[in-house]
């Protein structure tokens, strides 16, 4: 039976090695979801490979935006939540588009928000020690002890704060002021997931194993976690201050 309520989208910039895999990975699972790419005026074509599978395989479950320019992680995420909404998502995903978050877990973040009843599924690479497959030591080290960070400045209990491997029930994105979301680079995921903690929403962290990019270069940068660790704090002092929503 046809189900739309499941709804996975993916940030792009230059990932034309990956866009018609993971597309096609993504729809052959036994689940129905559909894609939304966000594509910020990649040069390399990713998005004229998205036309053309749009038009001649998938124009009834997949869809893309084109943003010009390179506007931002953060600001991809919140065009994705808004488009969502505006068509009547439930389930509502965030993943990276070159396989480093592997399509098979995505019934499984489904599976912890629709059938656990959780409002938030986080794919987890901390929550069960470390699961990072060919990264760089250095990388790893970084990521993990920021979540490390993360965890003691706010006293939110979540391993993998700056995962970008989410589900999010319909619900947490209408309660969450979209609008007021300050972040860009990774401290965007950090503040998602600390806004929803604050507001009530319950968060499970499902392990999950994640595997370095194959093809194409990684859009890491320094600047990313600056923004991060001195995001954490601002995020502190909007603990202790800041009304939030109610559920």
């Amino acid at each position: 039976m046809y189900d739309k309520r499941q709804y996975s989208y993916h940030p792009t910039y230059n990932e034309k090695e990956n866009m018609e895999k993971i597309v096609r990975a993504v729809f052959g699972l036994e689940k129905c979801f559909h894609i939304l790419v966000i594509d910020d005026g990649s040069p390399d074509g990713t998005a004229q490979i998205v036309h053309r599978l749009m038009d001649t395989e998938f124009a009834d479950r997949l869809f893309i935006i084109e943003r010009k320019g390179k506007l931002g992680l953060g600001t991809a995420y919140i065009a994705g939540f808004k488009w969502a909404l505006e068509h009547g998502y439930d389930y509502i995903f965030e993943m990276d588009a070159d396989f480093s978050h592997d399509p098979n877990d995505l019934p499984r973040l489904y599976a912890a928000t629709h059938d656990e009843g959780y409002d938030v599924a986080v794919g987890s690479r901390y929550v069960s020690g470390v699961n990072v497959v060919n990264w760089p030591i250095g990388r790893v080290l970084m990521s993990y002890f920021a979540s490390k960070y993360v965890r003691i400045v706010t006293g939110f209990h979540v391993h993998d704060t700056t995962a970008g491997f989410v589900c999010y029930r319909r619900r947490v994105l209408e309660t969450i002021p979209l609008a007021e979301v300050r972040f860009k680079g990774y401290a965007f995921q950090i503040e998602m997931k600390y806004t929803a903690h604050k507001i009530g929403f319950r968060i499970k962290e499902v392990p999950v194993v994640f595997v370095n990019r194959r093809e194409g270069t990684s859009k890491m940068s320094g600047g990313i976690f600056s923004e991060a660790f001195f995001g954490v704090m601002r995020l502190r002092l909007d603990g202790w201050f800041r009304k939030y929503p109610k559920i």
